[in-house]
């Protein structure tokens, strides 16, 4: 068939995200790339954290290079962040293990209540740990909003609060 565009491999790391993923990702990675220099350096990784106001030491930064086995361009870091987020269970395992926590079914898991769970049951988390998954959860009040916070586990994006 004449004027037929020729298709895209489906093993390419690109077919797996739409474009606004795609771009959500570019940004991340430009804003780890702190050189400027397209690709994703220790030294990135330790200026980043400083400029989130988090002091790493060497050894931290180089730990977290080791995830990938080469250098770290845009592609090696999509492909890595795919794997993350392929590596995370089943929406419907996520949306039935946070119910058990929103008793009322408000959609919201108050934070002592979130908190107890995360230090209290299955792989416990640090003080740090949880500060950190505060600082990104989706928040309504004072409490997580855990149909979102799904969304951002599985999908990676920041999702609007659905009317």
């Amino acid at each position: 068939m004449a004027g037929k565009k020729p298709q895209r491999s489906g093993s390419s790391v690109f077919a797996n995200f739409d474009q606004q993923q795609i771009q959500e990702f570019k940004e991340a990675f430009t804003i780890i790339d702190q050189d400027r220099d397209g690709f994703i350096s220790d030294k990135d990784l330790k200026d980043m954290w400083a400029s989130l106001g988090i002091v790493q030491d060497d050894k931290f930064c180089k730990e977290m290079m080791k995830a990938s086995p080469g250098q770290i361009n845009f592609t090696a870091f999509l492909t890595f962040m795919g794997e993350k987020l392929a590596d995370t269970d089943p929406e419907d395992v996520l949306s039935n293990a946070f119910a058990c926590f929103d008793i009322d079914g408000t959609g919201v898991i108050p934070v002592p209540v979130f908190t107890n769970a995360l230090t209290q049951l299955g792989d416990r988390f640090s003080k740090e740990e949880i500060k950190q998954m505060y600082d990104v959860a989706p928040m309504k009040g004072d409490a997580v909003d855990w149909k979102r916070f799904i969304k951002l586990i599985k999908y990676g994006g920041d999702f609007e609060e659905e009317s």
